[in-house]
């Protein structure tokens, strides 16, 4: 019942936010307008990661008196990271302070128990982190956070990925008996599919990164999730979102080389990610979209393939694709890398 609760609940309050959240954002300006970095042709109100933001942040609350304190843990630092977003949004925070306060932010929860203790790698072999445990948790974090911060730049394409992520995460804490990652993955399912309907090309909102820094640190929280309960299943869960989020970390990984070779700092926004690359081949935005999320869904039923079958023959068949990945990648970028 209180999973039904989760994603009905989410669902239905985004639908009712998500207009509301837009005539606010008409009357206080809140408007992206066209620029060199967008590809939009249109203003578009910005904030919209409120809309699906507070209903989760409220079921966690509520999750909070079933749960315990990992759920007003959740709750408090997706606040904290929400409001980030939105003060990026409002008034573009710098590269190194937005990375400051991120790591802020993640201290906070993890000294209050939200942690990545162990880890367990695809063939059952346990490590136990120790003094590593904290720069494990805050890398794993920041790199999640800011794979979704890097895909939110097309319509529907970072709303899209968190629902399918959280979709498999949801398969595997229903095959593993995780309640925990049950409930949270089906508040971000109810939240995203009420905020596609508004989000996807042509966008009526953008998510911004109030959204989008909000919903990768949700989903890097749930991969950990019940980790000292559930130990098991941690390399699984953890496993979904580094195999799902295969493309933008990729292209974070090329972003970096790109950015050192020309001698620029590694933070700084451009228009070469894969999406761009891709709408600049002639494919329009929605057909760029619906690949991505074709592309996310393989790799996600890889990942979750990891609970059933051959576990070497699942490892083969994702390097495989990887590598198929990482030559297409590089082709897409080999002229800016020179």
């Amino acid at each position: 019942m209180i999973h039904l609760i989760s994603l009905i609940f989410t669902f239905f309050a985004t639908m009712i936010l998500v207009p509301l959240n837009i005539k606010f954002a008409q009357k206080y300006n809140l408007i992206d307008k066209p620029h060199q970095r967008g590809l939009h042709k249109n203003p578009v109100p910005f904030g919209g990661g409120f809309s699906f933001a507070m209903p989760i942040i409220i079921i966690q609350l509520f999750g909070y008196f079933i749960f315990g304190t990992q759920m007003l843990c959740l709750a408090i630092g997706g606040f904290l990271m929400l409001l980030l977003g939105f003060l990026d949004d409002k008034i573009k925070v710098t590269a190194n302070y937005k990375l400051l306060f991120q790591i802020v932010i993640i201290s906070v929860i993890y000294f209050f128990g939200f942690k990545i203790e162990l880890l367990t790698n695809p063939f059952g072999e346990t490590i136990e982190l120790g003094m590593f445990s904290f720069p494990v948790t805050t890398i794993w974090f920041l790199v999640v956070v800011n794979a979704f911060n890097l895909i939110d730049g097309l319509d529907g394409l970072a709303s899209g990925i968190a629902l399918i992520s959280a979709t498999v995460l949801f398969a595997v804490g229903f095959v593993k008996s995780n309640e925990i990652i049950m409930f949270l993955s089906l508040s971000v399912i109810g939240a995203n599919f009420a905020f596609l309907k508004y989000n996807f090309y042509p966008a009526k909102i953008f998510m911004g990164d109030t959204g989008s820094l909000f919903l990768g640190f949700n989903i890097a929280a749930i991969s950990i999730a019940g980790n000292g309960e559930f130990k098991g299943i941690t390399s699984m869960t953890l496993l979904v979102p580094i195999i799902i989020l295969a493309i933008p970390l990729l292209d974070i990984l090329f972003a970096i080389i790109r950015r050192v070779k020309l001698k620029k700092h590694i933070f700084q926004a451009d228009k070469q990610h894969i999406h761009h690359k891709l709408h600049e081949m002639g494919i329009s935005q929605k057909n760029v979209a619906l690949i991505s999320y074709f592309i996310t869904m393989l790799f996600g039923l890889i990942a979750f393939g990891f609970s059933y079958s051959s576990k070497k023959m699942l490892l083969t068949i994702l390097l495989f694709l990887l590598f198929i990945l990482l030559i297409v990648i590089y082709k897409l970028f080999k002229k800016e890398m020179k």
